[in-house]
């Protein structure tokens, strides 16, 4: 098991990797042949003989998976390892892990808040809130077809809407949202209520009065509430009578000069729309 926070004996990197080997009464060079390739395979093998007082956060993390695979585990338990790290080093560490994951075919299970490690790393998702599972699938259908509300927000789904439907024809059916009509494609009663689940890269932006000429079925006036830096994008929260998040490049936002108070119009796909048949 690695933990959040890396647990090393306070004696050489060396030492610690081999640690369990010794537990196990290994022989010598056994031990010193294992653990100098585990050293090795995480890139810290410069460091076999560096007290586990004197390295790096990443170093440490590092040496506890060393730790850990040194043992041939028939599964390894992660509890959240790169949540102290900084961001470079948490990169760095997530892509030698996915690397010697997928060579050694070790069955893991790994814990944690980010659904991009989660992406990166797992075969399977699960996703529990209070202690119970509420949905557990390949990554693709967790990420694209969650099965309640909390479930779409913890996967990404920013715009998460409850309505009513009051039209249903063929495959789609209209939806009212805080007295707005929104279009969606799914297999409703008239009455139900639904909950609508939009990813905030399905949303589209136009300062075109209309919309444009789009094959989008949901085009709606909005006001820009916020725009937030997210590094290589912007997230832009609207108010379209019913809140409303869109992604847009650093681009886009200079080009449509969107801002607080902008007025802009909103569109997205019936299809963009994942629709949860609410519980009762």
């Amino acid at each position: 098991m690695v933990f959040q926070e890396p647990l090393l004996f306070d004696t050489t990197v060396f030492e610690n990797v081999a640690s369990g080997l010794k537990i196990r009464g290994m022989g010598w060079e056994d031990v010193r042949r294992i653990a100098t390739e585990q050293l090795d395979r995480f890139g810290i093998g410069h460091l076999s003989y560096r007290s586990a007082r004197k390295i790096s956060g990443g170093e440490a993390q590092r040496t506890s998976l060393a730790r850990a695979f040194a043992l041939q585990p028939e599964i390894l338990f992660l509890d959240e390892p790169f949540a102290s790290l900084d961001p470079p080093t948490r990169e760095s560490l997530i892509e030698d892990l996915e690397g010697i994951l997928r060579q050694t075919k070790t069955t893991t299970l790994f814990a944690t808040h980010d659904r991009q490690e989660a992406l990166r790393l797992s075969d399977r998702i699960a996703v529990m809130n209070n202690g119970k599972i509420l949905q557990i699938g390949s990554p693709e259908e967790v990420m694209n077809r969650p099965v309640g509300e909390f479930v779409a927000s913890f996967v990404g789904m920013e715009t998460i809407l409850t309505g009513i439907v009051t039209r249903k024809d063929d495959g789609t059916f209209v939806a009212s949202v805080s007295g707005k009509e929104i279009e969606a494609v799914g297999e409703v009663r008239l009455g139900e209520e639904v909950i609508l689940c939009i990813r905030p890269e399905n949303v589209i932006l136009s300062i075109n009065p209309d919309g444009g000429v789009t094959s989008a079925r949901n085009v709606f006036p909005g006001k820009v509430v916020r725009v937030t830096p997210m590094g290589l994008f912007h997230k832009v929260q609207l108010d379209c009578g019913f809140p409303l998040v869109a992604y847009v490049t650093n681009q886009s936002l200079e080009n449509l000069s969107l801002g607080e108070g902008k007025q802009v119009q909103a569109l997205f796909k019936a299809t963009g729309i994942h629709v949860v048949r609410a519980k009762k």
